[in-house]
């Protein structure tokens, strides 16, 4: 290899590359399939666990499929492990085998997954209240302030705006809902590879917790994440048994003692080396004996599910948006029911968010984009007015 390629290797592969773009796209319509497969096994009395193994097994076998035929092996699959989180609980919820929790009527399901094509990440969270007709009372708000936070988010995750900005927009929407952003949610920056790319915008600021500021660009992808509650916004981690979801953490090393650890962490090394994993992938009994020496010593970083209180509602939307040179691409989502919020949002500033554009309208070139794309966003800010 000479110098030369080894230069072009060392290039960040970003959205300027159309290869880049198209790997994901096929990663997010492989994903909006498989929440929408999720979606149709989420019934009164479905074993959880099910409805999780069904999101991953559709995610393998679509990606499985693709790029099969290239010289180079490319990695694909599961970027996130399906996850059914239920009413008060906020997140990552992706039960073991063992596991006999079922839904029940009128259950509000929070559903988040990834995929991944070459590394290129998509990501999706959706809420789903488990019953006919309408969402309405507390139900309806806190989702419609998750909806409504998502798409002022969506408008402001934009080049030559800051995170902060956003951070403060997503509160104050969340607020006139009477409902609170739920601390420790992220929405970071995708890279190839990397689910949680250093550039973050904070769900909310307070003295704990500080990121640098930072300053969005074209050509970067965002995974824009808003979980909301009606309770207080600090979730609690209740039981260290219910998490099953681990990242190896590259940078990390350590000489393991046990043995049934030192075998989790090859099995791990071997099958994900780098992308989210849930624990029902490795043999139940060995896990539960080894994750536990390999978490204490930092070598799996640990996705923990956390509470609110009982009768909290808790709403989760993430998806995965590309700041294409046009303007902002979401590439992932699912439409709402219906809902009928108590409250309406009649604050100018908040609907000044809402009324922004989500595509920059280039001169001269602004004709021949009227597609697909264009009337989608449109339909979407409706909406996200919907809630008036």
């Amino acid at each position: 290899m000479s110098s030369d390629d080894e230069k072009v290797e060392e290039k960040e592969l970003d959205l300027s590359s159309p290869e880049v773009v198209t790997k994901y796209k096929l990663a997010a319509e492989i994903l909006n399939k498989a929440l929408q497969l999720v979606l149709s096994e989420c019934k009164p009395k479905a074993k959880i666990v099910d409805i999780c193994e069904k999101g991953d097994s559709f995610i393998r076998e679509q990606t499985g499929s693709m790029y099969k035929n290239v010289k180079k092996k490319i990695e694909r699959g599961v970027a996130f492990p399906t996850c059914v989180s239920v009413n008060n609980t906020a997140c990552h919820y992706s039960p073991l085998a063992s596991d006999e929790t079922v839904l029940e009527e009128g259950d509000i399901l929070k559903i988040d997954m990834g995929c991944h094509i070459d590394g290129f990440i998509a990501v999706v969270a959706h809420t789903h209240v488990l019953q006919q007709g309408p969402v309405t009372g507390r139900a309806a708000d806190v989702i419609a302030a998750a909806n409504a936070a998502a798409e002022v988010a969506l408008r402001l995750v934009k080049p030559g705006k800051k995170n902060q900005d956003v951070t403060e927009a997503i509160q104050k929407v969340a607020a006139a809902y009477d409902c609170k952003i739920v601390e420790g949610v992220l929405t970071h920056q995708l890279k190839q590879f990397v689910i949680d790319g250093n550039k973050v915008v904070l769900s909310v600021s307070n003295p704990e917790t500080r990121v640098d500021d930072a300053e969005f660009e074209e050509n970067e992808v965002y995974a824009i994440d808003i979980v909301t509650s009606t309770g207080d916004g600090k979730p609690k981690l209740l039981d260290e048994k219910q998490t099953t979801i681990y990242k190896r953490a590259v940078d990390k090393s350590y000489h393991l003692k046990m043995k049934a650890s030192r075998y989790i962490f090859s099995e791990i090394s071997q099958n994900f080396p780098i992308m989210p994993f849930s624990a029902r992938a490795l043999e139940e009994k060995r896990a539960r004996l080894g994750l536990v020496e390999c978490v204490n010593h930092e070598l799996l970083q640990p996705y923990p599910v956390l509470h609110e209180k009982p009768g909290d509602y808790v709403a989760h939307i993430k998806f995965t948006v590309l700041l294409m040179p046009n303007g902002s691409d979401r590439i992932t989502s699912h439409a709402l029911q219906e809902l009928q919020p108590t409250k309406t949002v009649d604050d100018p500033e908040i609907k000044g968010w809402l009324s922004l554009p989500v595509k920059s309208k280039k001169k001269g070139g602004g004709k021949k984009k009227k597609g697909k794309g264009a009337e989608k966003v449109e339909g979407m800010e409706e909406d996200a007015t919907n809630g008036d």
